[in-house]
């Protein structure tokens, strides 16, 4: 069973997600902010992470940032899931190192193959 990390501020996004991932027997683990996802890569070391841009303390692009300068997080699959459709955001996040990219709303199931591929190639 892969764990997958739900970094989003919205609480109905968050349990939308929960769900969805558990009907897959994904394991969800969840933040609400940019801080708390960080505590729980230490804490749940999940296998991907699903990561809103617009987030309280530290922004999405921060907490990829962070991902990938660490040792120990530079390998887990990353995929934005945000409402920022800009080209600067959507090339941003990727030359930082995010995997994909998708943009709300969007259709669960594409969420849903996406992730399943990274993982797959993992």
């Amino acid at each position: 069973m892969f764990t997958v990390l739900i970094a989003d501020d919205e609480p109905l996004m968050r349990e939308l997600l929960e769900f969805r991932l558990s009907q897959r027997d994904y394991r969800a683990v969840c933040a609400s902010d940019g801080r708390e996802a960080l505590a729980r890569l230490e804490d749940s070391a999940p296998d991907a992470v699903v990561l809103d841009a617009m987030m309280p303390v530290h922004d999405g692009f921060e907490v990829l940032r962070r991902m990938r300068t660490s040792p120990e997080y530079a390998h887990i699959p990353v995929i934005m899931l945000t409402a920022r459709r800009g080209e600067k955001d959507i090339v941003d996040a990727l030359e930082i190192g995010a995997n994909d990219y998708l943009v709300k709303p969007f259709m669960p199931e594409e969420l849903l193959a996406r992730l399943a591929r990274l993982l797959k190639a993992k």
